[in-house]
């Protein structure tokens, strides 16, 4: 009779081996990018991934004002931000956002991708996004996607 005996490894925090990725986003479209990130920081492209711990990497954002969206999404698509007083609704365009704040376009798809807890929280913290082709990074010596 064989006896081999298996184990379901669950991996800690403690354990994780964090990695960091540099993505250039020029030319991208963004949702398809930031499902990308997204999978990245959730860790859910390593085999060892653990849906209730935090096994992502680090992932590192440049040349975020050169995304780009599909069809009539840059005139039509509408960030929403209430102030929760009367009257406190503000409505930006994709066109607006990306002129005056472009990180916030890839930050904010990201976000609404990972989970909606303390862990999704713990996961965003790992997101870095930059405009230009320069970041602070450099010492982590980050892998480029």
């Amino acid at each position: 009779m064989n006896t081999l005996s298996y184990k379901t490894v669950s991996v800690s925090a403690a354990n994780v081996d964090r990695k960091w990725y540099v993505i250039d986003a020029s030319n991208m479209v963004v949702g398809r990018l930031s499902s990308k990130i997204a999978t990245i920081l959730r860790g859910k492209h390593k085999p060892s991934f653990t849906p209730s711990e935090d096994t992502g990497d680090y992932v590192i954002i440049i040349n975020a004002d050169k995304v780009r969206f599909t069809g009539k999404k840059f005139a039509q698509k509408e960030y929403l931000n209430y102030s929760l007083h009367p009257g406190g609704l503000k409505v930006t365009t994709a066109d607006e956002m990306l002129t005056k704040f472009p990180e916030r376009i890839i930050e904010r798809a990201v976000k609404g991708m990972l989970p909606k807890t303390k862990l999704g929280k713990q996961m965003y913290k790992k997101l870095f996004v930059y405009t230009g082709t320069e970041h602070p990074h450099v010492a982590q010596k980050p892998q480029s996607i």
